[in-house]
């Protein structure tokens, strides 16, 4: 604590460490003036006697130990004795020496009180722990850099980063790590110490870098607490993990457009699709594929953060793209589950289907026959081919087995048959296969609330799923007229209840009646409703006539349907 004049250099005996842990970088100057160097000091006087010289460092030992707190001065500006002045010139941070001072270069003839005698030889202990220049300068070492940065912090933005904060001599006074927590904060803003707000700048999300902060551009004369003493140099192991800034929009990527997209999302539509959620350093949080199931949810109406409800609105069907969220439009400072607060999100998007409630069913009749008579109406009994797909063309199924179909790509087996308008299909195909004649080639998209709907077919159909039929009409049985199940062909006897009633009793049993129907129908008489088992229609229809229930039809109960009401179906 008082001056000393220059030493000579053969005066000083020390020798550099080795290491030291924690240590990550090894400063080394020789600036002779304008150096502050704190460091532990331990004196001792005496010639040669280890007795005397063991005697004085328990009494002086060191009195910045004893203190509790470091030396600090600045070198070369005649704070420090002389030779004190030169033997701290070259030494690096955790650097111990032996420092020997002659007493010309100490206290000389006079000495020091009653602690330093005159003409004493002092003997330093000394351990450099850090030191500074005031024309120093924020340093910034990268020592991992990621191979893609497409943006580099700025004034005003705001980071999540983790952080190892230590003195210069490695010893750690906070880390962000052991809080389990990202320090999260706006960069050149005043919400950080100076050299902080410079040190982040120009990072990359990724990007790992050492910020070596001087005590003017740290916390200065006072330190902060405890932990941090004045004038105190601070290194900090900084890894950058997310950047955003307040006046951020979306971004989006679009990684894969189909070459066909003939219709493009919008604000309304009901969607199903696949995703990825990373944070920005590419942490995972969630996934719909490990669920093994899609998202569903309408888009453009709140149904999903505002972020993903403004990304998803102009894709295509199978089309993949990554949205990257700011945290304003998405969960907040607060976050959700494995979402940290002010988590800037990265969505990688699969999109399988969408659909309006509005849409109809699509048809497109890819091949028609010259002559297309007669076309499918309700209650016509058709076959038909299909191949089902969803709209990102995931085959479901098909009632084709063989060889393929030129054309159509469609494989011969067995057929579907239906009878239109009697709810044998879903809606959307019932409308789809209507107007079609024998030879016809359809694409049909059905909308999910026209097919499956919400649940869909387990194992097979997924919940709110677009369906996409190829569809070839193979034949087609022309219906009765609704509310018939049966017809004649030519004009009815006037007789026909006699003729039913074959044994002449006065009434028909289900026997005779089914006989007499199914003779009528062999004989080209007759024609009963295509597509159903014809002993079932038959035995509706002996019901129907046998009105008080006994088993038997009277002629009293007996009537054609031109006799019958009009809100009762018969014969």
């Amino acid at each position: 604590e008082s001056r000393f004049p220059l030493p000579l250099r053969d005066d000083v005996h020390g020798v550099r460490p080795r290491g030291a842990a924690g240590v990550t970088e090894r400063r080394q100057t020789r600036r002779r003036i304008d150096l502050l160097a704190r460091m532990v000091v331990g004196v001792a006087t005496g010639s040669a006697a280890g007795q005397v010289t063991a005697l004085f460092r328990r009494a002086l030992s060191s009195r910045s130990y004893k203190r509790g707190s470091t030396y600090n001065a600045f070198v070369g500006r005649g704070q420090l004795i002389a030779g004190m002045d030169r033997a701290l010139l070259g030494m690096c941070v955790n650097e111990r020496r032996a420092v020997k001072v002659p007493p010309h270069l100490a206290y000389g003839k006079d000495g020091y009180g009653d602690i330093i005698p005159p003409d004493a030889i002092l003997h330093f202990d000394i351990l450099l722990l850090d030191i500074w220049n005031p024309e120093d300068t924020v340093q910034v070492k990268t020592y991992s850099k990621p191979e893609a940065c497409s943006r580099k912090v700025q004034v005003s933005d705001f980071v999540r980063y983790h952080y190892n904060g230590t003195l210069m001599d490695g010893t750690l006074f906070d880390s962000s790590r052991t809080r389990l927590r990202t320090y999260d904060t706006y960069v050149g803003t005043g919400w950080l110490i100076a050299g902080m707000d410079q040190g982040l700048l120009g990072m990359c999300v990724g990007e790992k870098r050492i910020i070596t902060v001087p005590p003017f551009l740290g916390y200065g004369e006072n330190g902060d607490g405890s932990d941090i003493p004045g004038q105190a140099s601070l290194v900090f192991d900084v890894v950058l993990l997310d950047l955003h800034n307040p006046k951020d929009g979306i971004a989006v990527e679009k990684l894969q457009v189909p070459e066909n997209c003939p219709r493009k999302s919008k604000a309304g539509d009901f969607m199903r699709y696949h995703y990825n959620g990373t944070l920005l350093d590419g942490t995972f949080f969630d996934s719909s594929y490990s669920r093994n199931s899609t998202y569903d949810t309408y888009i453009g109406k709140g149904y999903v953060i505002s972020g993903m409800d403004e990304g998803l609105v102009g894709v295509c069907v199978g089309e993949r793209r990554r949205v990257i969220i700011p945290p304003h439009l998405a969960y907040g400072e607060e976050g959700t589950g494995k979402i940290p607060g002010s988590a800037v999100l990265v969505f990688d998007v699969y999109v399988v289907d969408f659909h309006n409630p509005s849409d109809v069913v699509q048809i497109t009749s890819s091949f028609r026959p010259e002559t297309c008579e007669p076309r499918s109406k309700k209650g016509d009994f058709v076959k038909y081919h299909y191949n089902v797909s969803l709209l990102d063309g995931t085959s479901l199924h098909s009632s084709c087995v063989g060889p393929a179909h030129a054309g159509l790509g469609l494989h011969y087996g067995k057929t579907y048959d239906v009878v239109l308008g009697t709810g044998q299909v879903v809606m959307g195909m019932e409308m789809g296969l209507q107007d079609m004649c024998v030879g016809e080639k359809r694409r049909l998209v059905i909308p999910p609330h026209l097919g499956y709907g919400e649940r869909g077919v387990a194992g097979e159909v997924p919940g709110s799923a677009v369906l996409v039929f190829d569809v070839e009409m193979l034949d087609m049985e022309e219906g009765l007229p609704e509310g018939y199940m049966f017809v004649w062909n030519s004009e009815v006897t006037p007789d026909l209840f006699d003729d039913m009633d074959k044994n002449k009793d006065t009434q028909v049993d289900s026997a005779e009646f089914t006989d007499y129907i199914l003779r009528q129908v062999s004989e080209g008489k007759g024609r009963l409703a295509p597509g159903f088992e014809p002993h079932r229609l038959i035995e509706n229809m002996f019901a129907n006539q046998d009105r008080d229930g006994n088993g038997k039809i009277t002629a009293e109960e007996f009537k054609l349907k031109a006799d019958e009401s009009p809100a009762h179906d018969e014969l």
